[in-house]
């Protein structure tokens, strides 16, 4: 009779050695399976926060979204619809005041309307700029010109054209003046000193 230990290949002994050590292995580490489903636990949770953070960001900025189409729908409306305001407040200006008659009663009727044209307007968010006596804000306004008023330097003084904001937005800058502070008068020159010492 032959020893089997003797007659295996050393390749199999080191298989069989190899297989042995991982069930000893598995018998000496009963800790292993607990930490592994720790670990994939952890991992879990923090893939289901990340998600959950993601769904929040992504329902703000559709809520956002949402706003602002509310808000800013109207716009290319209301922009052309600027054109319609301009021109009559142009036809009021160039009334004589003095006008009597049926010409009073027509401006008046133009008037009524450009009032009720510009509440629509505000109604859906769209509002008139009024800048004269307010400092220059390059955002809101557009300068046309510097000159010396009676405002403080930096202030609209002039308005040209009316600007108008949508929400928060602008819509079309006023295009305005810009004062340069009060005019300054020159001091006479002492011409009368020069004289007194020739």
């Amino acid at each position: 009779m032959t020893d089997p230990k003797k007659t295996a290949s050393p390749d199999a002994q080191d298989e069989a050695a190899a297989q042995f050590a991982a069930s000893e292995a598995d018998q000496s580490q009963p800790a292993d399976p607990i930490a592994a489903l720790e670990a994939e636990k952890a991992e879990l949770k923090d893939k289901l926060l990340r998600t959950l953070a993601e769904m929040e960001n992504l329902r703000r900025r559709t809520a956002r979204d949402v706003q602002d189409a509310r808000n800013y729908a109207v716009t290319a409306f209301a922009r052309d619809m600027l054109n319609v305001a301009d021109n009559i407040a142009r036809a009021l200006e160039n009334v004589p005041k003095d006008a009597e008659g049926a010409l009073k009663t027509v401006v008046e009727g133009v008037a009524l309307t450009e009032r009720d044209l510009l509440k629509t307007l505000e109604r859906h968010g769209v509002k008139k700029l009024e800048p004269v006596g307010q400092k220059f804000d390059p955002n809101f306004h557009q300068a046309m010109f510097e000159a010396p008023s009676e405002h403080p330097p930096g202030m609209v003084s002039t308005l040209v054209q009316a600007g108008y904001a949508i929400a928060d937005r602008v819509l079309r800058p006023a295009l305005v003046g810009v004062s340069k502070g009060p005019a300054k008068t020159e001091a006479p020159k002492a011409n009368g000193a020069a004289d007194a010492k020739g």
